[in-house]
């Protein structure tokens, strides 16, 4: 790319979404783009796949030059030859690149056959050695299925199939990985490592993990507001930032070396909107070191040896004393009342009291079809769980997807009816309430989810959504309901004049906020965080822990915190429960968990954390094979079709969750 500028047409006029964008990638060489949603990452890889033309947008300025072409200047018929042969694209959403009314056979092979000179057997046979390349067991099977048959692993490895159909010399993965468990992430990754080496192509792989960035990056390009801020190799880059914002995103990672109960560290404010953008410096308006320059004149990329920063003061202030620091741990928020840290530096709650008692709890789902006379098969999401909730404390649940994490939160608020057990809230049985007294009961137990754009109304305003809660249970007048409202609206961040706007009009963190705003509305006891912060940048998400943290401190809440980034729960909570195929199988202290697991299971998710700042080279930790289906859950214990240390026992004779020290439970025959 040459001074790549790209605009769209909209209905307020032209916008600018990438300036003056200059980017060079080798032959066999990795860069990764990193920043802020809203940075201008995705429309750059769309730019190069002249994808922004069906999107309104176009390149007004620059040139795009791939082996010697200029992409910028071809036809739509000349770019047709282009796409899929010379390069491609990975998806965020694989479900959303495939057609879902088409056999994924059918898919991979039009690739081939639009390009390739070649049969349709020969392309049928090329298509099922690449399904068997990346890894998908039974690949002559897997053609025949949809898409909506495959699990996200399986779908984003036939994704990656699809576009190595052709040989590509330049693959573009656009956050590949961003919904895939710890464990699926390392496989994929892996894959994308070992692909490389075995066909010699060039990757522009692009994400807000810079744990993933370490992992696979030759070099590394942070982009800022439509901009490149900084170019670095990727050791350097970790090693010695040269941007403020580069430092602020390395500085609001939580790594395993994060002191639990810390607030995390987090750029102030958001990235701004392309129709209000600042001038001079695009980063000034957050950034702790800008000076009324930053404010008038915009500093240019430059640099030497292959790094380059775009700020007027990166060589004043690499130099300065604590710019390498870790942010300030000194003070401790403690996420619930009574928590203190013992003299073997673990945290633990003094208050024992539970506010969920959890007994043999099973969730199973009728499965559709089977003959006449046919057994009726089930699918066992959650099956026969029992543990406790402690009250003010957080208590995080992990585990692949299908694992029954989410239907477990959902049963304990009994937004889905339990088969099977009891759940006792404050000593009472939610499993034998209904109707009104159900209803009544809900007002202490609140729900913040994973896609808060989807659990908002959008054709009522933020304002009328965070005051429904109070209007049903409690009919405030609406002069109180308002000042309610603009009271919620402050305690979580956002400007009470902003009450009149709708949802759209707020970035991923902002409706996030209102999410949390409408959870606290009615003083709950209890708050299910469902995968709250998982699609969230990294300093987006910083801001929420740190919210989530200081509002349970203030309000006193007792938290069930359900996510797959591993950092982020061992940060927020106090006690954790791994779960695997509908079974608790380990539930243990934060720190003891991460320091001395004892299931094989949770040993593997500890060990696919991508590392920070760790560098690449090393093969990626994960776990073989995929999850097996709950509706045919394999005898005795339910890993041992995926464990490395799986015995006779195992195979034969189901583990129970038995105490195995303090405070810690594992279900397994022979514990770590």
């Amino acid at each position: 790319m040459e001074h790549l500028s790209v605009d769209f047409h909209t209905r307020r006029g032209m916008l600018n979404a990438v300036r003056d964008m200059t980017l060079r990638i080798g032959t066999g060489e990795t860069v990764c783009l990193v920043g802020e949603s809203g940075s201008g990452k995705t429309v750059t890889s769309k730019a190069i796949m002249r994808l922004i033309d069906h999107e309104n947008g176009r390149i007004t300025e620059g040139s795009l030059y791939l082996q010697g072409t200029d992409l910028s200047r071809l036809t739509e018929g000349e770019l047709r030859r282009f796409r899929g042969k010379k390069m491609a694209m990975v998806f965020q959403e694989p479900m959303t690149a495939f057609d879902p009314v088409f056999m994924i056979g059918q898919q991979i092979q039009e690739t081939i056959l639009q390009h390739e000179r070649v049969s349709k057997r020969e392309a049928k046979a090329r298509a099922v050695k690449l399904l068997q390349r990346v890894g998908i067991p039974e690949p002559v099977l897997r053609m025949k299925q949809y898409p909506g048959e495959l699990s996200g692993g399986m779908l984003q490895r036939a994704m990656i199939a699809m576009a190595l159909s052709c040989g590509p010399e330049l693959l573009i993965a656009d956050e590949p990985t961003t919904a895939l468990d710890v464990t699926i992430q390392a496989q994929i990754l892996q894959l994308l490592k070992d692909l490389q080496a075995e066909y010699g192509m060039s990757i522009l792989l692009i994400t807000h993990d810079l744990g993933i960035a370490a992992e696979m990056a030759d070099r590394i390009v942070v982009m800022y507001a439509g901009e490149i801020v900084e170019e670095a190799s990727a050791d350097e880059l970790f090693n010695l930032p040269r941007h403020p914002y580069t430092r602020g995103l390395l500085r609001s990672i939580a790594t395993m070396d994060t002191v639990r109960g810390t607030k995390l560290y987090s750029i102030e404010g958001s990235i701004p909107n392309l129709s209000a953008l600042p001038e001079g410096c695009r980063f000034h308006p957050r950034c702790p070191f800008a000076s009324e320059r930053c404010s008038r004149e915009a500093p240019p990329l430059e640099g030497s040896g292959g790094s380059r920063a775009a700020c007027w003061y990166s060589d004043e202030l690499i130099r300065r004393d604590g710019w390498l620091a870790k942010p300030d741990a000194s003070v401790q928020i403690l996420s619930a009342q009574g928590i203190q840290r013992g003299a073997d530096g673990l945290i633990r709650a003094e208050c024992e009291d539970p506010l969920f008692e959890v007994t043999g709890l099973r969730k199973y789902y009728p499965v559709r079809g089977g003959g006449l006379g046919q057994r009726r098969k089930l699918i066992h999401a959650v099956d026969d769980v029992s543990f406790t909730i402690r009250k003010r404390e957080t208590f995080g649940l992990v585990g692949e997807s299908g694992s029954g994490k989410s239907t477990l939160g959902r049963v304990l608020l009994q937004m889905e009816r339990a088969t099977q057990g009891r759940i006792l809230f404050e000593g009472q049985d939610l499993t034998e309430l209904g109707g009104h007294e159900l209803r009544r009961a809900r007002r202490h137990m609140q729900t913040i989810f994973q896609d808060p754009y989807g659990s908002l109304d959008p054709r009522w305003n933020i304002g009328d959504s965070i005051a429904e809660p109070l209007r049903v249970h409690d009919g405030l007048p609406a002069s109180r309901l308002k000042e309610r409202v603009h009271e919620l609206m402050g305690l979580v961040g956002l400007d009470p004049a902003w009450a009149q706007r709708y949802p759209h009009e707020f970035s991923g963190g902002q409706r996030q906020r209102i999410g949390i705003a409408r959870a606290i509305a009615l003083n709950p006891r209890f708050i299910l965080a469902d995968e709250a912060v998982s699609a969230l940048d990294v300093s987006v998400q910083a801001q929420i822990i740190n919210l989530l943290q200081d509002l349970q401190q203030q309000l006193g809440l007792t938290t069930l915190f359900i996510a797959h980034g591993l950092q982020i729960v061992r940060h927020i909570s106090d006690r954790i429960g791994v779960m695997y195929l509908g079974k608790l199988v380990e539930i243990a202290p934060s720190e003891e968990l991460f320091l001395r697991p004892a299931h094989p299971y949770t040993r593997a998710l500890i060990d696919s954390i991508p590392q920070a700042g760790e560098g690449k080279g090393q093969p990626l930790a994960g776990i073989e094979g995929e999850i097996p289906s709950p509706a045919n859950p394999p005898s005795g214990c339910r890993f041992h079709t995926r464990c490395p240390m799986a015995t006779a026992k195992c195979r034969e004779e189901e583990p129970q969750l038995r105490q195995i020290a303090a405070d810690h439970f594992a279900a397994c025959h022979d514990p770590l």
